[in-house]
């Protein structure tokens, strides 16, 4: 039997069937398919571009709004919105920074938000510290310091200054022929400054200084201030030389105490020191109805000063009132409460920057030009230009009156 491989079968019947169906296949109709219209393109609205911000100059106002001040820097600041809300000036922004955790990094926060203008800052020590950070920017400060000493370059002070007040009261009681002056000056910065405006003023006058003591704010000091000034022990034994009245009776030492050498004192410090004074300085022969009694522009926040019958008299030089009325009525409608004195600093001084107008194009430098126009301004507190840099004011002379402060002298209404 032969072993060899026979070929292999094939299926005829699964090729035949195959072919068949391949066949069937080519001669097959493709069905129609009806096909839905494309959809017309899906049209997305274009979101509206927001509009670029519109350029604006920028203003910091620089205060204590925390701590032991902030109730005086809160109405600083509000009083600057309100100025700016009742001069409804456009292109101004205006922003509040708080001095009291620190007014360098105050004053780097309103550079960095594009402050070109401040306003501020109060305390003195601020504004030293706030200059060392604007001055490379050349950015102009209104502060509400009073410290004369700080004004120049950048620098001007909007406080009120005891030199002026000293001045202007001086030389109306000069006016009125007095001639020998004495003061009683506080220990400190503020007191010796005021000596020193005292000093001059009544030597510019014509008039002679009798006697400068100073004092600490101690009630048994006060006592002591008062028995120096008035030279109550060199009066004293004057008096005590001749005792015997020509009736052989003994004379009470009193009746026979020289009158005090001066005919006005000042008193500089504020009126409740003031108020202070007024008992030992009449036990030792200097009161209201043989000296003239003076104060400072400290005297203006104390409208109590009426209720001191040994003040009744007194005379003292500060801003007019006339229109903080109108100011404090229109914060206390806006705000509530009532603004302290000082607001007005801040709200003249948004004014001020208010003024400048088109002299200040928008994203320019604060032209501080402005500032030194010899006509000066009028604000709440009067007329005011800055000399030096320091505001040179329009000051009235009040008296203490038992209705409260009268106007003895108005304040100029030009320079």
């Amino acid at each position: 039997m032969s072993m060899a491989p026979r070929p292999a079968r094939r299926h005829p019947v699964f090729i035949a069937m195959l072919a068949g169906a391949l066949a069937l296949a080519g001669c097959a109709r493709t069905p129609r398919v009806e096909t839905a219209p494309p959809a017309p393109p899906v049209v997305v609205p274009e979101a509206p571009k927001p509009e670029a911000p519109k350029p604006v100059n920028r203003i910091a106002v620089l205060v204590p709004l925390s701590g032991t001040n902030a109730a005086v820097g809160q109405s600083l600041a509000n009083a600057a919105a309100l100025a700016l809300a009742d001069t409804k000036a456009t292109g101004i922004v205006l922003k509040s920074y708080d001095t009291a955790p620190g007014a360098a990094a105050a004053a780097q926060r309103a550079m960095a938000d594009g402050a070109t203008l401040i306003l501020g800052p109060l305390l003195s020590n601020d504004v030293a510290a706030v200059r060392g950070v604007t001055a490379a920017r050349n950015i102009p400060l209104l502060s509400f310091s009073n410290d004369a000493a700080l004004a120049g370059d950048d620098v001007y002070v909007l406080g009120f200054q005891p030199a002026q007040s000293v001045t202007r009261v001086v030389n109306f009681v000069r006016g009125r022929g007095v001639e020998r002056f004495a003061a009683l000056m506080p220990v400190g910065i503020y007191g010796q400054r005021a000596s020193v405006a005292f000093t001059r003023a009544v030597q510019a006058s014509g008039g002679r200084v009798v006697a400068i003591r100073n004092f600490e704010r101690d009630s048994r000091k006060l006592v002591a201030a008062a028995r120096a000034v008035t030279d109550y022990e060199a009066r004293l034994k004057k008096a005590s030389v001749a005792l015997t009245r020509p009736d052989g009776t003994i004379a009470p030492v009193a009746s026979r105490l020289p009158p005090v050498a001066f005919q006005a004192l000042m008193i500089g410090d504020s009126g409740t020191v003031a108020g202070a004074f007024t008992t030992p300085l009449a036990q030792y022969g200097a009161s209201g109805s043989n000296i003239v009694l003076m104060g400072t522009e400290l005297w203006n926040t104390e409208p109590a000063l009426a209720r001191v019958p040994g003040l009744r008299g007194a005379l003292f030089a500060a801003v007019p009132d006339a229109r903080f009325g109108g100011l404090a009525t229109r914060y206390r409608e806006r705000f509530g409460g009532t603004p302290s004195r000082l607001s007005s600093l801040a709200y003249d001084a948004m004014l001020l920057a208010v003024s400048a107008g088109a002299r200040w194009p928008v994203g320019a430098s604060f032209p501080q030009a402005v500032l030194t126009d010899p006509q000066g301004f009028s604000g709440i507190d009067g007329i005011f230009r800055f000399r030096g840099n320091v505001a040179e004011r329009g000051l009235e002379v009040q008296q203490v009156a038992p209705t409260g402060f009268v106007t003895v002298s108005a304040a100029p209404t030009a320079f």
